[in-house]
């Protein structure tokens, strides 16, 4: 039964009385009063009621694929400017991203802040050198609620991922943890992962979160689903998702919904490591050429879902989705990459019918500071919103780079050339090749594996090399192109098997003929691969300094811990005997160039495509 005029007013009395009115954070349930009976005197005149809102408007802010950029990245959002045309507007850099969080919470207490995942993993040094843990230790600052666990934050293991949640000092990787803050505490907001399921049956981290918001009286709810893309095995260690099944994402939120409305969710956000790509600008809402994995998701989505903020493809996009599927009439957003934009999010949610009447979006560039490449200045620009620095993470991060500093900065030897992770026609990359020579030089040795191939992974390759004007290159430059810290792995495979290898470079899950994912090879290993033949007979030429390789022979073959165990997709792998561990990644292409300095960039020689045009 809806309380009577009388008991509104003599509640908004009481209400006004003990919590005075306006927007807060906090749920605040009004008690009923009860009904007054034939004795009771007659009431005094009524005070003018608090008057329920028929609407609550709640503010949701995004972003996605920070990958623990803590400083300014070096990046430029291309902007329309005033005048026409378009303005290169410098973003990024986690204190004036901390502030621009702030400035958008400022124009509505009711707000939320959720991460589209990849926080943390592949990430530049004064993160990655650290664990991360300098990352989550920035992000505490800006007081976010959740973040939807990506593909990267498994780089480490779900033991790492845990104690990045959960804090401590536990080490499980090769790098010592807690070097800066010997309490290490963990993250202040929820990491989700409904479709992350463990073997009881159990999700590693909670599906979904709920957050309350009440205005003058009135309180709505927001859930949120938080989801792991499901191809996530394929594309990390799979050592380090052993015993995890990453479920289908759409049918996950689907079965989740009805709960959460019983719950009392007036809204649904669905906010997913999977994303799309568009073909304009970073906050054109037109959506014009969406495509990409996330669309198969959406058409599968339940249309109760009100926003799906997407990432993992680095991309910036708001849609209305239901311009392309009217049955799916969804707001899809995605902030592009490494805290350059967030996303501001508006929802109007009607207190009556408990739906969300309107929503909308932009995405907000996080201009903080110029910065100068080559010979060219990005300065900023008084066309888009300048934001200064939250000298806490400020403070944060200069910390941790004081510690890092001098190993940055250390040279490790000279390039005559940079070295660029550009493909050419074969797929091969020079700084590839470069990282597969260094590594067959580390494990050539008897007592280091004997080793006389090695392959690299394509998507390890983070960055190019340039070195200096005198040929000089740092370590913090290195550790830039190969942040995992991977072990290098020596194996005994056969001919059969490296070829059967390289034919999964086309055929193996998502590891297609139109979306190939070329290993780099090392000097010495030449063969030719053509797409138009049928899968298993793509390869031939192998040969090995000149000599064809044959199919019985055996064969020792490096590769990093990640590829050992599959990664990328690359089972056959799993197949090699006689296995020995080696040294870390990045520690083998610092001697490599430091011996052969100055080394001239290897060429891109070693594989022919002998595809038909």
């Amino acid at each position: 039964m809806q309380p009577s005029l009388k008991q509104l007013a003599l509640a908004g009395v009481v209400l006004a009385t003990l919590t005075a009115c306006g927007g807060s954070n906090n749920s605040n349930s009004l008690l009923p009063l009860p009904a007054p009976t034939a004795s009771n005197p007659p009431a005094p005149a009524p005070a003018p009621a608090l008057a329920v809102p028929g609407t609550v408007d709640v503010k949701l802010i995004a972003f996605n694929d920070l990958h623990g950029n803590l400083e300014p990245p070096k990046l430029t959002i291309s902007a329309p400017a005033k005048g026409g045309g378009t303005v290169a507007v410098p973003a990024g850099g986690a204190a004036y991203m901390a502030s621009a969080i702030a400035a958008l919470k400022e124009k509505n207490p009711n707000n939320a802040v959720v991460s589209a995942g990849d926080m943390i993993g592949a990430s530049p040094l004064v993160s990655a050198l650290f664990l991360d843990e300098s990352t989550i230790e920035a992000v505490n600052a800006m007081k976010i609620d959740f973040n939807a666990v990506g593909n990267h934050e498994f780089d480490k293991g779900q033991t790492e991922l845990l104690r990045m949640k959960n804090g401590g000092c536990a080490k499980n990787t090769a790098l010592e943890p807690c070097r800066v803050n010997k309490n290490f505490p963990g993250a202040n907001f929820g990491f989700l992962s409904a479709n992350t399921v463990k073997t009881d049956g159990n999700t590693l981290f909670p599906a979904t979160g709920m957050k309350s918001f009440t205005k003058d009286g009135a309180t709505v709810k927001v859930a949120f689903i938080g989801m792991t893309l499901k191809g996530t095995p394929n594309i990390v260690t799979p050592a380090g998702v052993a015993g995890l099944s990453f479920k289908d994402e759409a049918d996950t939120a689907n079965a989740l919904i009805p709960q959460l409305k019983a719950q009392g969710a007036d809204a649904v956000v669905v906010v997913i490591h999977e994303g799309g790509t568009t073909t304009v600008g970073y906050n054109d809402k037109s959506c014009t050429g969406l495509s990409g994995d996330i669309l198969p998701i959406l058409n599968k989505l339940d249309a109760a879902v009100d926003v799906v903020i997407s990432g993992h493809t680095h991309r910036s996009y708001v849609c209305d989705y239901g311009k392309t599927n009217p049955a799916k009439p969804f707001l899809l957003t995605s902030a592009g990459q490494y805290g350059t934009l967030l996303t501001d999010i508006n929802l109007t949610i009607d207190t009556r019918t408990r739906k969300v009447t309107a929503k909308a979006a932009d995405n907000v560039i996080v201009q903080g500071e110029g910065y100068t490449s080559g010979a060219t200045t990005y300065a900023v620009t008084d066309q888009y919103p300048v934001f200064g620095k939250n000298q806490q993470v400020a403070a944060l991060i200069s910390q941790y780079l004081t510690i890092a500093g001098p190993l940055v900065q250390r040279v490790v030897g000279q390039l005559t050339a940079t070295a660029t992770r550009t493909q050419t026609s074969s797929r091969e990359s020079v700084m590839g090749n470069l990282i597969a020579d260094a590594q067959l030089a580390a494990t050539k040795a008897a007592d280091k594996g004997a080793a006389q191939i090695a392959f690299m992974n394509p998507g390890g390759v983070r960055a190019d090399l340039a070195p200096a004007s005198d040929g000089s290159v740092t370590y913090g430059q290195i550790f830039a192109v190969q942040p995992f810290g991977n072990s290098l792995v020596v194996k005994t495979m056969t001919g059969a098997q490296i070829r059967a290898v390289l034919e999964q470079q086309f055929n193996s899950g998502a590891n297609t003929t139109a979306a190939p994912r070329v290993l780099l090879p090392s000097a010495g290993f030449t063969y030719t691969y053509n797409l138009a033949q049928p899968a298993g007979s793509r390869i031939t030429n192998m040969a090995l300094n000149g000599t064809a390789m044959a199919d019985a022979t055996s064969y020792r073959v490096t590769m990093n811990s990640f590829l050992a165990t599959g990664g990328d997709n690359f089972t056959v792998f799993n197949q090699g005997t006689n296995t020995l561990g080696g040294d870390q990644d990045v520690d083998a292409l610092e001697a490599y160039i430091k011996a052969g300095s100055p080394l001239a960039p290897p060429a891109t020689d070693r594989i022919t495509n002998a595809t038909p045009p």
